[in-house]
Order: C-alpha cells, then sequence, then structure tokens
C-alpha cells in the first residue's frame, strides 16, 4: 500500500491524488498519456489582484505556476528570488500565484501576511490559505512546492524545494510552444496589480548597532534598512537621519554610498579600530538576498562610504553541489576557503567574536554558523551539519543541528547566544570547543508563547538576542511581538515587553557614561528594531517581568496515515530535458532521514546515496514526525552523453517534515517528488 492524502475530484479527474507529480487521473490524453485537472483555487483572499477574486477558468489561456509558500520558510524566500528573471522572461504568458500555506500561527494573521508580501517584494498575486484549503487539494507536503498548470488547466509537474529554475523554464518554453501551435495560448499582461508605494524613513528594518570606535561617528546608530537595500546612520538618539548607504535598489554593486547596493541587508558588526584601519573596512554586512558579506568603511563625516565585496560569489550556497567554492570542483564540508571563492547562503547575522578574533556568521540559508577573518579573508564552517532540526553537541566532533540561524549576540563569558527562528529557540555556542547547547525550544514544529521553567517555555520564530548587563538575555521573539528574557541561572523564561510589531534586533542602550556597575545595569534600557512597524522602539526594562500562560503549540498539518512496522521511502525526481544526472563523483542522490522523536525509527535512519530508503518504525510510538532531505545534481547535457567541460549545474534539493500516525495494516511506500512531471 501506498501513503496518500486526498485531493479535490474534479469533473475530469476522479482519481485521489498521492504526493504532487505521481498521481493518476482518466483523463483526455497528454505528453505522457495522463492528464490531471488542476483543483480549483480557495483561500480566504487574494492579494496583487486590484481586489479581484480569481478562478483558474479566469487563467485559461495562461501557464499558471503555484508557488506554495510560507514567509518564515528561508527556503521559500530563495525560491521568491530564483522566480524573478522567469517571470520577467517570461511575463506575457506566465501567471505566477503564491499560495500562502501558514507554519506557525502569527502566519495566519491577515496583517501579517500582507506585511510579508511587500517586504519580500512579491512581484505577483498571491491567494492567502490559511486553513491549508489549496495546500490540501495539491496535496503538497512541503515548504516549498511549485506546481505547474498549463494553459488548458492541466497539472504538468510538481516539484519541491530550491534549484528548479532551469527546469521550470525549460518546461515553460516547451509549454509556450505547445500550445502557441494547438492556438491555446493567450500572450500578454497577467491579472497582477502592483500596490501603490509607500514613502518610510525605515522599511522593515533588520538590525541595529550602535558605532563604538568610528572616528566621527562615535555612538550613532546604523540600522540595516532591509526594504529599501540600503544602511541608515542615525544620530545617538536615533531621531535624525546622518546618511543613508545605498541607492535604494536591489542589486550587488560596490562603490560609494550613493551607488553601491545591497539586496535586503540583514547584520551588522563592527571591527575592533585596529584591525578595521589594516583591514580598511569599518563595518561587516550580512548582504542577505545576494549571499554576501560586504565591507564598508564609513570615512569621516561628510566623506562617501565606500562598500566593498569581502565575501561570496553573489550566488547561493547549495548543499551538495560540486560548485560551490570556485575551480575546486567537488570540494565538500567542512569548508575553510577565501571568501570570494566561496558561494554563501542568506547570512542572516554577524557578530565579531573576540574570543575567537574572527567576524561570526548566521548562515540561515544552510542552517549553520560560519565564521570570517577579516586579516586572511578566510571563510571557514564553524558549526553545523547543514542538515535542518534541532540538535545539540558535545563537541566539535558531534555536530550540532540548527534551523535557520537568524540572531548572534556575545556573552561575557566568550560563548554566544543565538536564535534559531524555524527550531523556536535559543542556543549558546561555544567557539573554543564547538559545543552546543539549547536553552529553550524543542523542535521544528514546536512554538508557543509560555513564559516559567525554561523546559515548558515556549517562543515563535525569534530572529534577535542580546546580552543584558545582568547576564540574562533578552530575546526579539520575533512572531509573538514580545521582548522576552532567559535567566540562565535560574533556567526560567519570562517576558519584559509585548504588542510589538515584528521585532527582529535588540539594542543594549547602558546610561552616558555606564561603568558597569549595578546601577548601570538597572538604568539601561532597550533599542528594539520593530520591523513591521518600520521603527526603532525604546523599551524599558521593567522591575518585574510578566509571566505570560498562552500555552505551547504545534505546526497541525493532516497527519499521514503508515503501517507500524516497515516502511519503503521513494522519493521521485525526473531530469529536466536538456540535462543529466551528474554522476562524475558518484551517485548524484542522496537522502537524509531521521524523525521526531528519535525513537520513532527503530532502523534505518540517517544519510545515504540514492534516491529511496527502507526504515524499520517502532510500534511503540503511534505519532510523529518524518524529516526527509532529498538531494539531487545535474548538469546541462544529452542523456548517455559526456557533460560538456564548463557546463551549467543544478542542484535540487527539499526537506520534508511530514506528520505521520502509525497503524497496523497501513500504508507501507511513502512516495514524495523532488521533481514530478505529467
Amino acid at each position: 500500500m501506498t501513503a496518500q492524502q486526498n485531493t479535490s475530484t474534479q469533473a475530469e479527474a476522479p482519481a485521489a491524488a498521492a504526493a504532487p507529480g505521481t498521481a493518476t487521473a482518466t483523463a483526455p490524453p497528454a505528453r505522457n498519456g495522463i492528464r490531471l485537472r488542476a483543483p480549483e483555487l480557495t483561500g480566504r483572499r487574494w492579494i496583487n489582484t486590484g481586489g479581484e477574486d480569481l478562478t483558474l477558468q479566469d487563467l485559461r489561456g495562461k501557464i499558471v505556476l503555484l508557488d506554495f509558500w510560507t514567509f518564515c520558510c528561508i527556503n521559500c524566500l530563495h525560491v521568491l528570488d530564483e522566480l524573478r528573471p522567469i517571470e520577467e522572461k517570461y511575463g506575457d504568458v506566465l501567471v505566477t500565484i503564491g499560495v500562502h500555506s501558514p507554519k506557525f500561527e502569527f502566519e495566519r494573521t491577515v496583517e501579517a501576511v500582507d506585511q510579508a508580501v511587500e517586504r519580500y517584494g512579491v512581484e505577483h498575486i498571491v491567494l492567502d490559505d490559511p486553513d491549508l484549503v489549496t495546500w490540501q487539494a495539491y496535496t503538497a507536503r512541503a515548504w516549498p512546492t511549485l506546481t505547474l498548470i498549463d494553459p488548458e488547466g492541466y497539472i504538468v509537474a510538481s516539484m519541491s524545494g530550491e534549484g528548479h529554475s532551469a527546469g521550470l523554464a525549460s518546461l515553460i518554453e516547451e509549454l509556450a510552444a505547445e500550445h502557441e501551435a494547438k492556438g491555446t495560448l493567450h500572450r500578454g499582461d497577467g491579472p497582477y496589480v502592483p500596490p501603490a508605494p509607500v514613502e518610510r524613513d525605515l522599511s522593515y528594518p533588520g538590525k541595529v548597532i550602535r558605532l563604538a570606535d568610528v572616528p566621527g561617528h562615535e555612538g550613532n546608530l546604523l540600522v540595516a534598512d532591509s526594504g529599501h537595500h540600503s544602511l541608515v546612520e542615525f544620530d545617538p538618539n536615533g531621531t535624525r537621519i546622518l546618511q543613508r548607504i545605498g541607492t535604494g535598489v536591489r542589486g550587488r554593486t560596490d562603490g560609494a554610498d550613493d551607488t553601491a547596493q545591497f539586496s535586503e541587508p540583514g547584520g551588522i558588526t563592527e571591527l575592533p579600530r585596529d584591525l578595521a584601519d589594516a583591514a580598511g573596512y569599518d563595518l561587516v554586512i550580512a548582504d542577505t538576498v545576494n549571499h554576501l558579506l560586504r565591507g564598508v568603511r564609513l570615512g569621516a563625516p561628510g566623506e562617501a562610504a565606500v562598500v566593498t565585496t569581502l565575501a561570496g560569489t553573489g550566488e547561493q550556497f547549495m548543499v551538495g553541489a560540486h560548485d560551490n567554492v570556485t575551480d575546486k570542483p567537488g570540494a565538500q564540508a567542512p569548508f575553510e576557503e577565501p571568501g570570494t571563492a566561496i558561494k554563501l547562503s542568506s547570512p542572516w547575522d554577524v557578530l565579531w567574536s573576540a574570543e575567537s578574533e574572527r567576524v561570526v556568521i548566521a548562515m540561515a540559508g544552510n542552517h549553520t554558523i560560519w565564521d570570517f577573518d577579516p586579516r586572511t579573508g578566510v571563510v571557514r564552517q564553524l558549526s553545523g551539519t547543514m542538515n535542518e532540526g534541532l540538535r545539540d553537541s558535545a563537541s566539535s566532533d558531534e555536530p550540532a543541528w540548527y534551523a535557520q540561524t537568524s540572531g548572534l549576540a556575545p556573552a561575557a563569558d566568550g560563548t554566544i547566544w543565538i536564535a534559531d527562528s524555524e527550531t523556536s529557540a535559543l542556543r549558546r555556542l561555544d567557539p573554543r570547543d564547538g559545543t552546543v547547547t539549547t536553552q529553550v525550544g524543542v523542535g521544528l514544529f514546536d512554538f508557543g508563547f509560555q513564559d516559567g521553567p525554561a523546559a515548558e517555555a515556549r517562543l515563535q520564530h525569534p530572529l534577535g538576542v542580546a546580552e543584558l548587563p545582568d547576564g540574562s538575555v533578552a530575546i526579539a521573539d520575533t512572531y509573538n511581538g514580545a521582548v522576552r528574557r532567559y535567566d540562565p541561572l535560574t533556567k526560567t523564561v519570562s517576558t519584559l515587553a509585548r504588542g510589538l510589531a515584528e521585532p527582529s534586533d535588540i539594542l543594549v542602550v547602558l546610561p552616558e557614561h555606564a561603568e558597569g556597575t549595578a546601577a548601570d545595569a538597572r538604568e539601561a534600557h532597550l533599542l528594539v528594531a520593530e520591523s513591521a512597524a518600520h521603527q526603532l522602539t525604546a523599551v524599558s526594562i521593567p522591575a518585574e517581568a510578566l509571566v505570560v500562560a498562552e500555552g505551547a503549540q504545534q505546526t497541525t498539518r493532516p497527519a499521514t496515515t503508515i503501517g507500524d512496522g516497515a516502511l519503503e521511502i521513494e522519493v521521485g525526481f525526473t531530469v529536466p530535458t536538456g540535462q543529466k544526472l551528474d554522476d562524475r563523483w558518484g551517485d548524484p542522490t542522496h537522502l537524509q532521514v531521521s524523525s521526531t522523536p528519535p525513537e520513532l525509527i527503530a532502523s534505518g535512519a540517517g544519510g545515504q546515496d540514492g534516491m529511496s530508503r527502507s526504515l524499520t518504525l517502532n510500534p511503540e510510538v503511534r505519532s510523529g514526525v518524518l524529516h526527509i532531505t532529498a538531494r539531487a545534481a545535474s548538469c546541462d547535457g544529452e542523456p548517455g552523453g559526456e557533460i560538456p567541460l564548463h557546463a551549467a549545474c543544478h542542484l535540487y534539493q527539499q526537506d520534508w517534515g511530514i506528520p505521520v500516525e502509525l497503524e497496523a495494516g497501513g500504508d507501507d511506500v511513502l512516495r514524495l517528488d523532488l521533481r514530478g512531471t505529467n
């Protein structure tokens, strides 16, 4: 038996569908003999349509691409950027619809979805699907999932994860040619209606620091104005803009402040003065969507700031790909390479570590921690396996697992606090020995707003963190709209403030001429980057913190019923036209399988090559989540032939977290699609 999810029943396709791209149905013949009518699109409302509701019938004649996404998910954000050139090139035949399918409770709210569409520059129509109606109709199982529908309304392909842009372009070309010849293709503008622009000083500010030792800039605030693709320097009070660095247009140009470009910059850190003078730049910036580290030399007041590229190639690091390092095909982890020779993956925050004398990088895109040495320009992988999850490390020999590392802060003892957003966790890394411990948080699908003992406390997608003068930790609990506090001595969590609009970072502000006394600590306050309010907000530290008990939650999606013994996992992957599997270094496919709780899998967990796996499940564990990561590598070339020397190569990857329930006699095969075509 094969594990399936139900799909909408269509007049022309009465059969239920399995995982995307694997369904069969009785329908008119198609390119491979199977045609499945696309289910209707159902949700709460439409965005970017000028107030109009749409049906698939309204889109007949267009190639339709459904992007099942949720805005917490870094892989979904990667796909948004992968789609931009495709949407531009095929805009006269292609309509992209982002089907927003939330993971976290906060992502179900109307305001949050609207803000995400604006924040990430989503320039296509969006269906808001808070109850996952369309998600279930299309049997989506992972964020992101892409489904392609032809001009006659039939599903022709479904694919999960990242890296599908080349294959998508090929399919769109084929569909456009086929349906132009049939007379069923309509060229022209689609239903997308851009929103009216809004003028603001800041737009979704990400991170903020106070400049310490940059001559002529001491005490000023520097803000990553992420939505404006720039940096903004304020006076010490945060009330007057002194300069803006960057044109405000998304790009990656180096140069003076009025020509330099960023793409959604994030973390900022200042180098020690002697090192900055030697390196030639004062600041290191996490240029998140460009997958770069940038250096900024501020210069004397009145002089132009200068931006340079320090690390990254501008292309995204893809786990398992053989071209992540320039001129070193097949290089594998752990990486230690010249910064401009290696690809990065959505660096979200950066921190100067006095302990390691390096810039520490929260590499959100591949769930790791890296560092950068300004003296040598070398980047290295410091912590993490690139597997997504929550696993601690007793030493560097037992690598930790993270999930979208998003915030960094130094601790007084030389360790580093980490906001691990997708596990809603506060973690602690010791860069000296590689140990990682979780202070607050349980796993990928557990969150909430619950204070009290740390083991029972819950956060919801935190993005920022800062150590307070008393040694406790302030956490920007982003999706709860709160600042939380963790006390390492009592191992308890409390709430310092709530009612904030997506706080993304915290700066501790000490009184002028502070000397580190208890009185200074009592007079300290917080400056919060209140991202969705587009402002910096001063927050006092109350003498007595709140204790909130709104409970723990879990991501809820329909569970897949499977048997309570042997289980076969089969992942489908169809190589796009014009490509072949890249087998130059062995099997180009790989599966990593684990579970929550770990006891769910009795045998068969771990990583190995191939796209299938035999598991034995523990019948005493009746429910849980299977975590499955699939990767496949291909290059441009013809099947049966050699891969050309300078062929473009492609890495396809997806992480599934599949809720399962065990039942005697249940399905013993679980089929998934990394890339399937009909």
